[in-house]
């Protein structure tokens, strides 16, 4: 594990980000809680895997469709190790089945946290098919925000602060823009992994 970890630190690229200076300060640096990694070299190669390996089981044609997959393909469950060995600190307990996420291009994930009956502290999701922006916003504080640009095939880790504080969303396609750009949305599947509460 720790070459792996040592390659990813070499080609790890700095989370792009925009949002309030508070917000930045508070939540993205220093400890606040999150971690977002832009690391397409964790899935190149396989995101075409991970996407075939659901089948029809996820085609979303209306706005989005989840399910759970507790069973995937070797190269997919070695992709789907890698996430959590970033992610979580070993012996960390997973919840057990792999969320799966498919936002068809009008799509979108309104602003929410998720429950602390079902999740612990950290969500880690790998972002597939299309760039999107993710909106993070202080729940009590909605003047304190942060935009991540999700590239496909990069990987967020909302942790601690960032997971229990702020909501998160996807922006709908139409509104979709950072650092006044416009980011143009496809259909993006999530695979989001996360622990148990404890």
């Amino acid at each position: 594990m720790r070459p792996l970890l040592s390659a990813l630190t070499r080609i790890h690229k700095p989370p792009v980000r925009a949002g309030c200076r508070r917000c930045l300060d508070s939540c993205a640096g220093g400890g606040g809680g999150l971690l977002a990694l832009r690391d397409d070299a964790l899935v190149v190669g396989s995101s075409r895997e991970l996407v075939r390996s659901l089948g029809p089981h996820v085609e979303a044609i209306h706005g989005y469709r989840e399910t759970e997959r507790a069973r995937w393909g070797a190269e997919c469950e070695e992709v789907l190790n890698r996430v959590r060995s970033i992610a979580f600190s070993e012996g960390c307990v997973l919840l057990g089945p792999v969320h799966v996420l498919d936002l068809d291009k009008t799509g979108y994930i309104k602003p929410h946290i998720d429950s602390v009956k079902f999740c612990g502290s950290t969500i880690a999701g790998l972002s597939l098919l299309s760039d999107s922006i993710m909106r993070l916003v202080k729940e009590h504080a909605n003047n304190e925000w942060l935009d991540l640009l999700l590239p496909r095939r990069s990987l967020y880790i909302l942790r601690d602060q960032a997971r229990y504080n702020f909501t998160h969303e996807i922006l709908k396609d139409e509104e979709s823009m950072f650092n006044g750009q416009r980011v143009p949305r496809q259909r993006r599947i999530s695979v989001i992994c996360r622990n148990l509460p404890g």
